[in-house]
Protein backbone atom coordinates (compact mmCIF):
# COMPACT_ATOMS: atom_id res chain seq x y z
CA UNK A 1 0.00 0.00 0.00
CA UNK A 2 1.48 3.42 -1.17
CA UNK A 3 0.45 7.13 -0.27
CA UNK A 4 -2.19 6.78 -2.94
CA UNK A 5 -3.88 3.96 -1.83
CA UNK A 6 -3.62 5.55 1.68
CA UNK A 7 -4.99 8.81 0.51
CA UNK A 8 -7.82 6.88 -1.51
CA UNK A 9 -8.83 5.03 1.84
CA UNK A 10 -9.15 8.27 3.70
CA UNK A 11 -11.38 9.73 0.78
CA UNK A 12 -13.85 6.79 0.64
CA UNK A 13 -14.05 6.18 4.72
CA UNK A 14 -15.40 9.96 4.88
CA UNK A 15 -17.83 9.58 1.38
CA UNK A 16 -18.15 5.81 -0.38
CA UNK A 17 -20.29 6.94 -2.86
CA UNK A 18 -17.62 9.66 -4.41
CA UNK A 19 -16.38 9.63 -8.26
CA UNK A 20 -13.55 8.49 -9.36
CA UNK A 21 -13.60 12.01 -11.31
CA UNK A 22 -14.08 13.73 -7.76
CA UNK A 23 -11.60 11.88 -5.71
CA UNK A 24 -8.82 11.88 -8.40
CA UNK A 25 -8.81 15.63 -7.93
CA UNK A 26 -7.95 14.90 -4.21
CA UNK A 27 -5.58 12.14 -4.46
CA UNK A 28 -3.68 13.32 -7.80
CA UNK A 29 -3.88 10.34 -9.77
CA UNK A 30 -5.88 9.46 -12.92
CA UNK A 31 -9.91 8.94 -12.66
CA UNK A 32 -8.76 5.58 -14.19
CA UNK A 33 -6.03 4.73 -11.58
CA UNK A 34 -8.27 5.68 -8.75
CA UNK A 35 -10.66 3.22 -10.13
CA UNK A 36 -8.57 0.47 -10.65
CA UNK A 37 -7.05 1.09 -7.06
CA UNK A 38 -10.25 0.81 -5.56
CA UNK A 39 -10.96 -2.19 -7.03
CA UNK A 40 -7.52 -3.53 -6.45
CA UNK A 41 -8.21 -2.62 -2.52
CA UNK A 42 -11.80 -4.13 -2.73
CA UNK A 43 -10.83 -7.46 -4.35
CA UNK A 44 -8.03 -8.27 -2.02
CA UNK A 45 -10.04 -7.49 1.30
CA UNK A 46 -8.61 -4.14 2.34
CA UNK A 47 -12.35 -2.86 2.07
CA UNK A 48 -14.55 -5.02 4.12
CA UNK A 49 -18.10 -3.21 3.07
CA UNK A 50 -19.14 -0.23 2.30
CA UNK A 51 -21.97 0.57 4.29
CA UNK A 52 -24.68 3.41 5.15
CA UNK A 53 -24.92 5.12 8.53
CA UNK A 54 -28.24 5.69 9.18
CA UNK A 55 -30.09 8.02 11.96
CA UNK A 56 -31.54 5.61 14.17
CA UNK A 57 -34.22 7.86 15.11
CA UNK A 58 -35.25 8.43 11.86
CA UNK A 59 -35.92 4.62 11.56
CA UNK A 60 -37.31 4.53 15.21
CA UNK A 61 -34.99 2.06 17.13
CA UNK A 62 -33.67 5.10 18.99
CA UNK A 63 -32.41 3.59 21.82
CA UNK A 64 -28.81 2.35 22.05
CA UNK A 65 -27.07 0.20 24.43
CA UNK A 66 -24.14 -0.76 25.20
CA UNK A 67 -24.26 -4.72 26.35
CA UNK A 68 -21.19 -6.25 28.45
CA UNK A 69 -21.92 -10.15 28.68
CA UNK A 70 -20.03 -12.93 30.44
CA UNK A 71 -20.50 -16.67 29.59
CA UNK A 72 -20.24 -19.64 32.11
CA UNK A 73 -18.37 -21.55 29.94
CA UNK A 74 -15.78 -20.66 27.05
CA UNK A 75 -15.35 -24.14 25.06
CA UNK A 76 -14.99 -23.65 21.56
CA UNK A 77 -18.18 -24.65 20.92
CA UNK A 78 -19.77 -22.34 23.71
CA UNK A 79 -18.14 -19.76 22.12
CA UNK A 80 -19.15 -20.37 18.27
CA UNK A 81 -22.62 -20.82 19.43
CA UNK A 82 -23.00 -17.25 20.94
CA UNK A 83 -21.12 -15.65 18.39
CA UNK A 84 -23.25 -17.14 15.58
CA UNK A 85 -26.58 -16.10 17.85
CA UNK A 86 -25.39 -12.51 17.67
CA UNK A 87 -24.34 -12.24 13.95
CA UNK A 88 -27.98 -13.60 13.08
CA UNK A 89 -29.93 -11.05 15.99
CA UNK A 90 -30.86 -8.16 13.56
CA UNK A 91 -31.01 -5.74 17.01
CA UNK A 92 -26.87 -6.36 17.35
CA UNK A 93 -25.11 -4.09 15.40
CA UNK A 94 -21.62 -4.86 16.42
CA UNK A 95 -20.42 -7.77 18.32
CA UNK A 96 -17.00 -7.91 20.07
CA UNK A 97 -15.23 -11.00 21.70
CA UNK A 98 -12.68 -9.12 23.99
CA UNK A 99 -10.62 -9.56 26.72
CA UNK A 100 -11.33 -8.25 30.31
CA UNK A 101 -14.12 -8.49 32.99
CA UNK A 102 -16.73 -9.67 30.23
CA UNK A 103 -16.29 -12.14 27.10
CA UNK A 104 -18.44 -9.92 24.86
CA UNK A 105 -19.20 -6.59 23.96
CA UNK A 106 -22.24 -5.27 21.72
CA UNK A 107 -23.96 -2.91 20.69
CA UNK A 108 -27.86 -2.78 20.04
CA UNK A 109 -30.16 -1.32 18.74
CA UNK A 110 -33.83 -1.13 20.22
CA UNK A 111 -37.19 1.00 19.65
CA UNK A 112 -37.98 1.05 23.33
CA UNK A 113 -36.89 -0.53 26.70
CA UNK A 114 -39.56 -3.21 26.54
CA UNK A 115 -38.34 -3.81 22.65
CA UNK A 116 -34.77 -4.04 24.69
CA UNK A 117 -36.53 -6.27 27.47
CA UNK A 118 -37.74 -8.80 24.34
CA UNK A 119 -34.30 -9.32 23.23
CA UNK A 120 -32.49 -9.92 26.77
CA UNK A 121 -35.45 -12.25 27.48
CA UNK A 122 -34.73 -14.00 23.81
CA UNK A 123 -30.72 -13.91 23.95
CA UNK A 124 -29.63 -13.95 27.11
CA UNK A 125 -32.16 -15.14 30.28
CA UNK A 126 -33.37 -17.79 27.94
CA UNK A 127 -29.64 -19.10 27.24
CA UNK A 128 -28.49 -21.26 30.22
CA UNK A 129 -24.76 -20.55 29.18
CA UNK A 130 -25.05 -16.65 30.02
CA UNK A 131 -23.44 -15.87 33.01
CA UNK A 132 -24.46 -12.33 33.37
CA UNK A 133 -24.77 -9.44 31.52
CA UNK A 134 -24.34 -5.65 31.45
CA UNK A 135 -25.59 -2.42 29.89
CA UNK A 136 -25.42 0.65 29.74
CA UNK A 137 -27.79 3.13 27.78
CA UNK A 138 -26.39 5.43 25.12
CA UNK A 139 -27.22 9.01 26.34
CA UNK A 140 -25.48 11.10 22.90
CA UNK A 141 -24.03 9.56 19.88
CA UNK A 142 -20.62 12.12 19.82
CA UNK A 143 -18.75 10.05 17.07
CA UNK A 144 -20.61 7.14 14.87
CA UNK A 145 -18.60 5.10 12.47
CA UNK A 146 -16.27 2.95 11.26
CA UNK A 147 -12.97 5.41 9.99
CA UNK A 148 -9.33 4.59 10.98
CA UNK A 149 -6.43 6.14 10.25
CA UNK A 150 -4.33 4.65 7.36
CA UNK A 151 -1.07 4.49 6.91
CA UNK A 152 1.23 3.73 4.08
CA UNK A 153 3.73 0.63 4.47
CA UNK A 154 6.01 1.81 1.70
Amino acid sequence: MDRFDSRILEIIQKNSRLTAEAMSEEVGLSPDACRKRLARLRVSGVIEAEIALLDPTRIGRGLMLIVEVSLQRERKADLEYFKARMRDAPEVMQCYYVTGDADFILLVSARDMADFENFTSEYFFEEENILRFRTSAVMNRVKTGFSMPVETST
